[in-house]
């Protein structure tokens, strides 16, 4: 697989075709505003957290981020549970004696009550105490709860989109490669198996698993790509029948080359246009579906920070706007910067502009 995406990489019209995307100006700046928002939320930690990024300490280094738990009487703090690194910080500058913590510009946590002992409420945005896009129903931190949700999304959109191209595209090759009962046998099968009503598996899924399990990341991808692969396998079908028919097809198969040489090593590069075209729209598709889910109810587990978790509180708290339209304006913006990448790959690796064939 690696040799097959070096080659593809390094093929003339590859390149040709990158170049024609980068010079589609509104889809070339979406994909990098996209880079830049999943380099945000991979290291979410560093931005959003409750723990300090660096402690300064009698002399000593620490840094909780990504390292041990550290007790509040590490510190010189009354306590043997998880330090309070926001009162940590309070208190090193009460004391005066040269320590200090250096926490993220918006120190709190996803899951956190940022209010203890107080009535769960929202509360409006506050730029004072750091709350710049206020807190949800229960005192949470919102701007916490969206980018960290975003990465939830990104982790269930990459993983989904791996899951359904390797069913999909290694199904449908085969049955455009082969044809005949084995292409009529597994049609049949997909059409049983799409007429299987998506939600009432997961609802009653979500009904049989125990409380002390839940319905994890895992387990919701698991479902949803088992009801999403068939779509891409009546592409890579067609796509495969098509190419069967091709010369270099002939050749290789007269010269003794393997079905798996054959798809792999000479179809799979020239259908890649078709491949690639998809992937922007099946990120959609998936950040849509998993929000769509959450908001239902039948999503990630709670406290698991979710974007459809978000728009349900929202709407149920209407005289508190700041909680759906965050969620609301962050939804838009990412899947129209998603489009925008879609229209332009599409555009770009269009077959009618780019063939192998001159």
């Amino acid at each position: 697989m690696a040799s097959l995406l070096n080659r593809l990489v390094r093929d003339p019209l590859t390149q040709k075709k990158l170049r024609r995307f980068t010079h589609i100006r509104r889809g070339y700046w979406s994909f990098l505003a996209l880079v830049f928002l999943a380099l945000l939320a991979c290291a979410a930690e560093l931005l959003v957290h409750n723990r300090a990024l660096v402690v300064r300490y009698e002399g000593e280094w620490f840094f909780p981020t990504y390292g041990a738990i550290h007790t509040g009487r590490e510190f010189g703090l009354n306590y043997d549970y998880e330090v309070k690194y926001r009162e940590l910080r309070d208190h090193f500058r009460a004391e005066g004696r040269g320590n200090w913590a250096l926490l993220p510009p918006v120190p709190f946590s996803a899951t956190e009550n940022c209010y203890p002992g107080e009535i769960f409420r929202p509360r409006a945005p506050d730029w004072k105490k750091g709350h710049y896009l206020g807190t949800d129903q229960i005192n949470r931190d919102i701007l916490a709860r969206l980018l960290y949700g975003f990465r939830n999304a990104l982790i269930f959109a990459a993983c989904f989109i791996g899951l359904t191209y390797v069913i999909g595209i290694t199904l449908g090759c085969l049955m455009g490669y082969f044809g005949g009962w084995f292409d009529l046998l597994v049609q049949r099968i997909i059409e049983v198996w799409s007429n299987i009503p998506f939600l009432f598996v997961v609802i009653i899924v979500a009904s049989v698993i125990p409380a002390g399990i839940g319905m994890n990341l895992w387990i919701l991808l698991g479902i949803v790509v088992l009801f999403s692969w068939t779509s891409m396998t009546y592409y890579m079908r067609s796509v495969t029948y098509r190419e069967k028919a091709r010369d270099y097809v002939h050749a290789a198969q007269v010269l003794g080359a393997g079905t798996g040489r054959i798809i792999f090593r000479h179809i799979m590069p020239n259908i890649l246009s078709t491949i690639v075209t998809f992937i922007p729209f099946t990120v959609s598709g998936a950040i849509s579906a998993l929000t769509a889910l959450d908001f239902l109810g039948f999503g990630l587990p709670p406290p698991t920070p979710s974007w459809g978790e978000l728009l349900r509180q929202g709407t149920s708290n209407l005289n508190a706007p700041w909680i759906v339209a965050s969620a609301f304006i962050a939804l838009t913006v990412v899947l129209t910067l998603v489009t925008f990448v879609g229209e332009a790959i599409r555009e770009a690796f269009d077959p009618k502009k780019f063939t192998t064939y001159q």
